[in-house]
């Protein structure tokens, strides 16, 4: 049998605004979605999901999962007859998290052990990025499952090629993930992103810009480790994404829920229009009282840690 893993990410600074040349910055959560492969002697192939999984996210994603194992597949130039995958770990299945890139590099890891294939992480990264595809498109940047692969902080601009830079956190910082419910379509959503930025390209570059300058800041304040600045820094870019019209109501309603609840700063996670929100709540206490502030809401609140992995 052979096992693998992928941690789940969140976008701490970038977000759409990554697509038009501003730099993204990702961060490796202490939720992983974890992988069993084994070759079977009959049955065909065939995989069992069994993550937790915000209602609906598991069939609505069903399709792109069989492409982007088949993906997969090409990729390692594996041909399996009969093989049983399953699914678990503590990471949800559900937008905004790197729910996909997780699972699609703890795939490929457990894949390399079953089939002996003794792999680096760069040749499993390659691979997590060929199942990416399938539900990102062939625009993606890859940054989820660099971070699921790597752990750790990536900072990514695009280009030709992309431009990459890795790092780890001083030390581990509690944060806690809301969840608003609602299942994303990164493809859709990139795509009406991209006409709005046509039908008014004045007022876009200047967001970009502003994304861009607020990017910069925040890489030298994960540097120092300040994170007053970076709640800050992670406020200001979420008043650009609303008024980018990434976001949406039930995104807004969990941040400001969260920043009354101390939070340091509070923002949507991910490609918007629903799927998770990020509240930076350094130390155990205030992380509580943080996602306890959410459950009164009624939305689901996940505490987890960014790390150095």
């Amino acid at each position: 049998m052979g096992k693998g893993i992928g941690y789940g990410k969140t976008i701490l600074f970038g977000e759409m605004f990554a697509v038009f040349g501003v730099p993204v910055i990702a961060t490796a959560l202490s939720m992983t979605a974890e992988a069993e492969v084994v070759k079977t002697t009959s049955g065909g192939w065939d995989i069992r999901d069994e993550r937790r999984e915000a209602k609906g996210y598991k069939e609505e994603k069903k399709a792109m999962q069989i492409e982007s194992l088949e993906r997969i597949f090409a990729h390692l130039r594996l041909h399996p007859q009969h093989l049983r995958i399953v699914l678990g770990g503590d990471l949800p299945a559900m937008s905004g998290i790197g729910a996909t890139g997780a699972s699609s590099v703890a795939i490929v890891r457990a894949l390399a052990e079953e089939f002996d294939l003794r792999l680096t992480d760069d040749e499993i990264n390659a691979g997590g990025y060929q199942g990416e595809i399938a539900y990102h498109g062939p625009t993606t940047s890859g940054i989820d499952n660099m971070v699921s692969t790597y752990g750790g902080v990536v900072w990514l601009k695009r280009g030709e090629p992309n431009v990459v830079r890795k790092m780890r956190w001083k030390e581990s910082v509690e944060v806690v993930i809301g969840d608003t419910g609602i299942i994303a379509n990164t493809k859709s959503l990139l795509a009406a992103f991209g006409e709005r930025r046509k039908s008014s390209p004045e007022r876009y570059a200047r967001m970009l810009e502003s994304a861009r300058a607020i990017a910069d800041e925040a890489m030298a304040s994960i540097e120092r480790f300040d994170l007053r600045n970076m709640g800050r820094l992670m406020d200001r870019n979420q008043s650009l994404l609303q008024e980018a019209e990434v976001s949406c109501l039930e995104l807004d309603r969990l941040v400001g829920v969260c920043r009354r609840a101390g939070a340091l700063g509070a923002k949507l996670t991910g490609s918007g229009g629903g799927g998770c929100m990020l509240a930076l709540t350094p130390g155990k206490q205030l992380q509580e009282e943080v996602a306890s502030a959410i459950a009164s809401q009624g939305f689901q609140a996940f505490p987890s840690t960014l790390g150095v992995y």
